[in-house]
C-alpha cells in the first residue's frame, strides 16, 4: 500500500515488529538526513501542527489515548525516535541534538514550516535540544516528567532506596557491554519492569502492551540504541550548554509533571534555562503520564497551545 505523504508501507524498517494502528490516523516513512523515520499522522490536514515523541522504553504507541483528544483541532504528528519503534536503527551518535535534526527532518519532509512538540522522557531530551537549534520553526514545548542532560538530570544517581529505584538505570546503561550481557533475551522482563514500577498502578500496561515495547527493544538495533541514548548524554549535556551559551530557550515552555512521578516541578527545573516557562501537575499519574492521564495531558496540551488565540 503506498501513501501518498510518505514512503510507501512496505518500506518499513522494522518488519518484524507488529505494526498497531489507530484509528484515523496513518502510518509514513520518510527520508529524515539519511535515516528512515516513522510517523503517525492525522487530524485536521488544514490545522496547526503538533509533533509528539515518547521516550524509552516506548514507542510511538504512548500518545495513542492522547492523539485523538487533539486530533479535532490540530494536525497530529507522532515520530518514532531513530533506533525506537518503526524507525530505522541507525549506527549513528545518540546525542540529542543530531537526533534532534533527523526528527525535524522528518517533520519538513512532511510538509511542516511551523509546530508545537510536547515529548516525554528521552524524547524529552531531544525536544529540547531541538527547541536550542530550530527555535524559529517551533511554537511552543511542552515536556513531561523527564531529567534532560546537562540542564535537570542530576550529576549523580541518588543512593537512598526511596529514590534511587526511579535513576538507577542511568548508571547501569552507560557500563560498556555488561547491559547487553545481561538483558539480550531478556527485553521482555526489563521493559516489564519499568512499566510496571514507574506508573502508578501496576495494571497501566497489559501484557500485549508490555509484550509489544520487549520485542521494539529487542528487535534489530533496538537495544543498542536505547543504551546509547543514555550512553551519548555527556555529549547531550556538552552540546546543551554550548547551546545555552549562544542564547537561552526563547519558545513557550509547558512543563507537564506528575503526582508520583521522577520531577516534581518540570516547570521549576527548565526556567533558569527558558524565558517563558509554566506548569502543571497531573494527579493520580506516574511516570508515564500519557498513558496514565491521557484526558489531563490532552487538555493541557490543548490549553497550552490554544492560549495565544
Amino acid at each position: 500500500m503506498n501513501d501518498p505523504a510518505g514512503a510507501p508501507r512496505d518500506s518499513n524498517p522494522v518488519r518484524d515488529l507488529p505494526l498497531p494502528d489507530l484509528a484515523g490516523f496513518t502510518h509514513r516513512w520518510v527520508e529524515a538526513g539519511g535515516v528512515r523515520l516513522h510517523a503517525v499522522e492525522g487530524g485536521q490536514p488544514d490545522g496547526p501542527a503538533v509533533v509528539l515523541l515518547a521516550g524509552f522504553p516506548q514507542t510511538w504507541w504512548a500518545w495513542r489515548k492522547v492523539m485523538p483528544n487533539l486530533a479535532d483541532r490540530f494536525r497530529v504528528i507522532a515520530i518514532d525516535l531513530p533506533g525506537q519503534g518503526h524507525s530505522e536503527r541507525p549506527d549513528i551518535s545518540y546525542d540529542t541534538h543530531t537526533v534532534a535534526s533527523h526528527v525535524h527532518a522528518a517533520v519538513e519532509a512532511l510538509g511542516v514550516s511551523t509546530y508545537w512538540l510536547a515529548a516525554h522522557d528521552i524524547g524529552a531530551w531531544v525536544a529540547f535540544s531541538l527547541a536550542l537549534e530550530y527555535r524559529s520553526r517551533l511554537r511552543g514545548l511542552a515536556l513531561l516528567d523527564a531529567g534532560i542532560p546537562g540542564i535537570t538530570l542530576p550529576d549523580a544517581v541518588p543512593t537512598d532506596p526511596e529514590r534511587a529505584w526511579k535513576t538507577w538505570h542511568f548508571a547501569f546503561h552507560l557500563v560498556p557491554d555488561l547491559p547487553e550481557t545481561l538483558l539480550v533475551g531478556r527485553e521482555r522482563e526489563y521493559v516489564g519492569w519499568f512499566l510496571k514500577v514507574k506508573a502508578l498502578s501496576s495494571d497501566t500496561f497489559d501484557d500485549a502492551e508490555i509484550e509489544y515495547y520487549g520485542a521494539s527493544v529487542a528487535a534489530d538495533g533496538g537495544l543498542r540504541a536505547s543504551l546509547a541514548y543514555y550512553r551519548d548524554a555527556a555529549e547531550s549535556a556538552r552540546k546543551n550548554h554550548e547551546a545555552l551559551e549562544r542564547q537561552r530557550l526563547t519558545v513557550p515552555v509547558l512543563g507537564i509533571s506528575s503526582s508520583h512521578g521522577s520531577i516534581p516541578d518540570m516547570a521549576a527545573s527548565i526556567r533558569p534555562w527558558a524565558d517563558h516557562a509554566t506548569g502543571v501537575v497531573v494527579p493520580d499519574a506516574g511516570h508515564f503520564i500519557p498513558d496514565e492521564q491521557p484526558g489531563a495531558v490532552a487538555a493541557a496540551l490543548t490549553d497550552f497551545m490554544t492560549e495565544e488565540d
